[in-house]
């Protein structure tokens, strides 16, 4: 008699209980720093950022390489793609420019409040 069940071969897809979640107490999968609420923080930020100037000039290569054989529209996509990081470039550079000035302002107001402090426990008496 023939099964038509073959034991021998191994089942490619697994139904979805039998995926390893973790699960918590009342059976709902736990998504760790995914829940609402929770601050997730990426492990490295800025990764793929951090090479802007690289990528625009890799896509303008390609760009210039896509129009010298002739194909416009592949190098308008290159082109967009180098001005989408020309724009990642900017605001790096103006997040940094406001974060030096930020610094700047709470130095200058430390300065003031420690010399309005010691003006005020020192008084010069003439």
């Amino acid at each position: 008699m023939n099964n038509f069940k073959n034991n021998n071969r191994r089942n490619r897809f697994k139904l979805n209980g039998d995926r390893n979640f973790r699960r918590n107490g009342n059976g709902h999968k736990s998504n760790g720093d995914f829940n609402n609420g929770s601050s997730f923080k990426r492990r490295h930020p800025g990764k793929n950022n951090q090479n802007a100037a690289k990528l625009v000039e890799k896509y303008n290569d390609l760009a210039r390489e896509a129009l010298s054989n002739g194909d416009k529209i592949l190098s308008e996509n290159y082109l967009q793609h180098s001005e989408h990081f020309s724009r990642i470039l900017i605001s790096q550079e103006n997040s940094k420019i406001q974060s030096e000035q930020l610094n700047e302002n709470s130095l200058d107001n430390h300065v003031k409040i420690e010399s309005e402090t010691k003006e005020k426990e020192d008084p010069i008496v003439k």
